[in-house]
């Protein structure tokens, strides 16, 4: 008996639309899914662990990375490097694994056209306000990285288009529901 590839799945939108905690609840309530782990240069914040929310690495490291083609994306966001890791989602799945990437809209474009068969969803909210107010709640950035993040997040809004689905997450068990449907109907079968 053949193993059954797993799906590919990219989930974007702006800072503060919630895409991390659907992510995370989405991954404790469906079998078979499982979140890549990103590479960053970005410094780690006092609420995260390495290799849990991401792989910490140095600008010189990333960029070593990159030279030997070891991502199946990578893109420059606020300041700072992120990258998924190709060995890893191809890995996974071939394992039979659905492999969950939470990354930005370039990044997105990047897998898009080296894996055409992967399921893009946007989470966005019905006003960037409501960002500014997530954002503000969690206490992770200065009023500098708030305003930066928000006009990045104006910027990415442009990229809806090129999505499979469109997630508004105003009511988030609603938004849940939703996103566990879509992972669920569009699985590797």
């Amino acid at each position: 008996m053949t193993q059954k590839k797993g799906r590919l799945f990219i989930i974007s939108g702006p800072s503060g639309a919630g895409k991390s905690t659907l992510i995370k609840d989405c991954l404790q309530q469906l079998q078979g899914f499982v979140k890549s782990v990103s590479y960053t240069t970005r410094p780690i914040r006092h609420n995260e662990k390495e290799g849990k929310n991401y792989r910490f690495v140095t600008k010189a490291q990333f960029k070593d990375m990159i030279d030997r083609n070891q991502f199946l994306e990578w893109a420059s966001y606020s300041g700072h490097l992120y990258g998924t890791s190709a060995d890893f989602v191809n890995h996974k799945r071939m394992q039979g694994q659905n492999v969950i990437l939470e990354i930005d809209v370039k990044g997105a474009i990047q897998v898009k056209e080296k894996t055409p068969d992967v399921y893009m969803i946007f989470i966005t909210l019905t006003c960037l306000s409501e960002a500014k107010q997530r954002l503000m709640g969690r206490g992770t950035d200065d009023e500098k990285q708030i305003k930066k993040r928000l006009a990045i997040a104006s910027e990415e809004m442009g990229y809806k288009k090129y999505y499979d689905c469109i997630i508004v997450n105003n009511n988030y068990n609603e938004a849940l529901l939703n996103l566990k449907n879509v992972l669920n109907r569009h699985k590797g079968r």
